[in-house]
């Protein structure tokens, strides 16, 4: 893909937002290889899909971390490496890749993870992509010690550089992870607060392709009314910007039995059709157990988009945007109200106002062990799987849900019973499916890897390989079969402590 096709070529949210007309769900997997021509056929697997898909190149921890001479050695020697290393392939290498798979009826988002992108910011430009994802909170506290004012001074700079690429006909967008933050036992308040707030510093920054996540978590009518509500604010403060909210499965511990991975999955694909999400990341059934293969993320594509099918066919006005579905109103829109709004009073400049508002504790997040959080507020899990605040520390928000006395804080029994609870739910629920015969057989047996028939054929109109002859002058290293045992440990990163399966390496 040259330069001037990439420019040419529609954006990552002109093709989520002719999806959501036509009334589809887009789905999307996480999936990184180091191997370029493995990296292709993940690609063309995943647009093959009988679903609306688009693309991801998951990148490897040091990519991440920037230590690139570290990950140019493990490419050199041979060694695994956790995802695609787009700063250390060259960007002739990369366009190859995508060449014939990434068009406007399947654009690529590039996802990392890092506190300090510009490297990856530049490295995807050079490739010829546009979309991105993180956020100077949401890509700090959680995953590295990188002081919070350090990465938004980084972020600053990577949003300046992708917007720029507008000057020469691209649509650039960059989807905030502020929605995840840590996964679970966040409550929806702060997951909203901070993904319209990084989507405000996105915008202040120069983009105007912009998607706001949330994170499933353990009550989908809690979920419904927290999608509505970052729906509705959206709206409000970014009505100049092109946005979308993207949902995430389930990001904690997952359900052990297929069954239950299947049950979360197409739990999550339908709470996005009713509150109108545009796109989902999915999970698979091998999440519990190891990285899951391409044919594992193929097969979750399609159970996603057939469960949100189905959820449309049954209800067929169901919302195509958010903030327009009436739900239950249990305080969560007041609460978020309060945080972005204290946060945005501190200081004009988005980025002095995160520093500041972490600073005084406005912005606290449970269990997140960052130098820079708090670390004074608290959440419990209700027995229905509400997500409620134990303590809310100096946010600005006590009062204003209705719910009447705070639950207790978590001792470390607690705690880990609230992590295990959705996973314990879903086995449940997928052990009663099953014949009494099988139960304790499938209880605790973990999915099978299978390889994916046909990964490497050609997708209809592209071309045949084209990762021959100069372009890989560089030898590539070998990545086992995904029967083998892999006998190379995955490099560990220097600086961070991000979970493998959100960065992790997916082999075919």
């Amino acid at each position: 893909m040259t330069g001037s096709e990439a420019g040419a070529r529609s954006g990552f949210g002109d093709f989520v937002a002719r999806a959501r007309a036509a009334g589809d769900l887009v789905v999307q997997p996480r999936m990184g290889m180091a191997d370029p021509l493995l990296m292709r056929d993940g690609l063309i697997a995943t647009r093959s899909a009988d679903a609306v898909t688009v693309g991801t190149l998951t990148l490897d921890s040091y990519t991440r971390t920037g230590d690139l001479a570290a990950a140019r050695r493990a490419l050199e020697g041979g060694v695994g490496l956790n995802g695609y290393p787009i700063a250390t392939h060259s960007a002739d290498t990369t366009r190859a890749l995508l060449r014939g798979v990434a068009d406007a009826g399947f654009p690529v988002q590039v996802r990392h993870g890092s506190a300090m992108p510009e490297h990856i910011v530049r490295a995807l430009l050079a490739a010829g992509l546009d979309a991105t994802e993180g956020g100077p909170v949401s890509y700090c506290l959680p995953y590295s010690r990188t002081p919070l004012r350090e990465a938004v001074a980084h972020w600053r700079r990577s949003c300046e550089l992708l917007a720029s690429a507008a000057e020469f006909g691209a649509r650039p967008h960059v989807e905030t992870f502020g929605g995840c933050l840590m996964g679970q036992l966040c409550p929806p308040s702060l997951l909203i607060a901070v993904s319209v707030l990084e989507a405000l510093f996105f915008r202040q920054h120069g983009l105007r392709g912009i998607s706001l996540s949330y994170a499933q978590q353990a009550d989908e009518r809690q979920d419904e009314e927290a999608l509505t509500v970052l729906g509705r604010l959206a709206g409000e403060l970014l009505p100049d910007v092109d946005h979308h909210v993207v949902l995430y499965a389930y990001m904690g511990v997952f359900p052990r039995t297929p069954g239950g991975a299947r049950l979360l999955l197409e739990d999550a694909a339908r709470l996005a059709v009713r509150a109108g999400a545009a796109r989902l990341i999915v999970k698979t059934t091998a999440e519990a157990h190891r990285i899951p293969t391409v044919a594992e993320n193929v097969r979750a594509l399609e159970t996603a988009a057939a469960a949100a099918a189905d959820e449309r066919a049954r209800r067929p006005h169901a919302p195509r945007a958010l903030g327009g579905t009436h739900v239950e109103d249990t305080g969560i829109e007041a609460e978020a109200r309060a945080l972005v709004g204290a946060v945005l009073d501190l200081d004009a400049d988005i980025g002095r106002a995160l520093v500041r508002a972490f600073a005084a504790g406005y912005l606290d997040v449970p269990y997140c062990l960052h130098p820079d959080n708090a670390g004074r507020a608290r959440s419990a899990l209700a027995p229905d799987g509400r997500l409620h605040w134990s303590s809310v520390g100096s946010m600005p928000i006590a009062g204003l849900a209705d719910g009447g006395p705070r639950p207790p804080i978590l001792g470390s029994a607690g705690l880990l019973s609230a992590l295990s609870h959705v996973q314990r739910t879903y086995d449940a629920r997928a052990t009663e499916r099953l014949p009494s015969a099988e139960r304790q057989q499938s209880a605790e047996r973990p999915p099978t890897a299978v390889p994916l028939p046909g990964a490497a054929a050609a997708v209809p109109g592209a071309p045949g390989p084209v990762l021959a002859g100069p372009v890989l002058a560089r030898p590539v290293p070998a990545v086992p079969p995904p029967s083998a045992p892999r006998t190379t440990p995955v490099p560990p990163p220097r600086t961070t402590s991000t979970p493998r399966r959100e960065l992790g390496l997916t082999t075919p």
